[in-house]
């Protein structure tokens, strides 16, 4: 009886002890406390994409020593945004990152509310540098933005020279944002730069609300089954987790799969033995970059990078498949890319759907 009821007193201790090993939240109205904050879209943290890719450029500040305190906020609701937003600013914190292009609106907003605080927007192109009314203009507000069309280019061109039965496929999110857009024409334009007979075909899931166009895998499996089963033999999948649907449908049906924004091959393991590439944003160590510009800039250095901010973007190892993947192919893929780079060769593809 003693030793049982040793057990349950030590249990119970535990249990008190343990929220004192949390780490609690500083306080981010102090100086010398550097404290970013991200609001994610709607597609969650754990996307294994946009919003994944962007708490990691968070994480990698916080490992760099620039960050001393990082915390996200998921959005349930897009009507959230402002609020979601704003709980960051009232709490003191330095930087804050938003996800997506649906925020935009929102936090440009806050940016004019909170002008002491550095936003930074992923995948949100800022017109007003380009305006000539200098009342719109921030000096706190950069865009991380991404040659989008330039990954969908060389992606396409690796599946036009892939594919066994000269049809292939791209399953995306909604075209109403620029950059799903662009993956998806530029897929289709690096296509046809391959082989102008290649049947290329591009799905938006435009028949649904906002919140629901980027997180339906079913919908995305279902597309992606119904492009194999009339011939597609590699899928391009771009749109969160539906785009992840599609990949790993094409994966299990045994055709090839291309991921989108990260390398797939680590964040979708059940596709990755039939993943063939991604499409890359280099969207966490843009991010961590932007973080660290921020804290220069409030340190007195040199002004923080407002308007837009290029990231870079490229394509992933073809891991599992290298074997399959002629010399010739990879060669061709390296001296488009390297043409891309220098601006030799352009997609064709205009920054937003005519």
């Amino acid at each position: 009886m003693k030793k049982l009821y040793a057990l349950i007193t030590f249990l119970v201790l535990a249990a008190l002890l343990m929220p004192a090993c949390t780490p609690t939240a500083p306080d981010c109205t102090k100086p010398e406390v550097f404290c970013v904050g991200m609001v994610t879209d709607v597609g969650k943290i754990d996307d294994k994409s946009f919003n994944q890719s962007a708490w990691e450029g968070l994480q990698k500040a916080k490992a760099d020593k620039v960050a001393d305190w990082i915390q996200y906020i998921e959005t349930v609701d897009a009507k959230d945004y402002d609020k979601n937003i704003a709980t960051f600013a009232d709490a003191g914190y330095d930087v804050i990152v938003t996800v997506g292009f649906a925020l935009g609106e929102a936090t440009y907003a806050a940016a004019k509310k909170y002008p002491n605080v550095y936003f930074i927007g992923v995948d949100q192109f800022q017109a007003w540098p380009y305006d000539d009314d200098p009342s719109n203009d921030l000096t706190n507000y950069a865009g991380l933005n991404f040659p989008e069309d330039q990954a969908g280019f060389l992606v396409g061109a690796l599946a036009a020279m892939m594919t066994k039965t000269g049809k292939i496929g791209s399953v995306c999110g909604t075209d109403a944002v620029p950059p799903v857009w662009r993956f998806g024409e530029g897929y289709r334009a690096g296509a046809k730069y391959i082989n102008p007979n290649v049947e290329v075909f591009v799905v938006y899931h435009n028949d649904v609300g906002f919140d629901k166009t980027f997180t339906d895998p079913e919908w995305g499996a279902q597309t992606a089954n119904s492009m194999i089963d009339n011939g597609v033999d590699v899928i391009f999948g771009a749109g969160g987790k539906t785009g992840n649907g599609a990949v790993i449908a094409a994966a299990q049906r045994g055709v090839y799969a291309i991921g989108v924004d990260t390398d797939q091959y680590y964040t979708l393991p059940e596709a990755a033995p039939r993943l063939l590439s991604s499409a890359l944003k280099m969207i966490t160590p843009g991010v961590a970059e932007l973080i660290a510009l921020a804290k220069e800039a409030q340190k007195g250095g040199a002004a923080f990078p407002a308007g837009n901010y290029m990231g870079e973007a490229g394509y992933a190892p073809y891991h599992d498949l290298e074997k399959e993947v002629p010399q010739e192919v990879k060669a061709r893929m390296e001296e488009i890319h390297a043409m891309l780079l220098s601006g030799e060769l352009q997609t064709g593809v205009p920054p937003v759907k005519p």
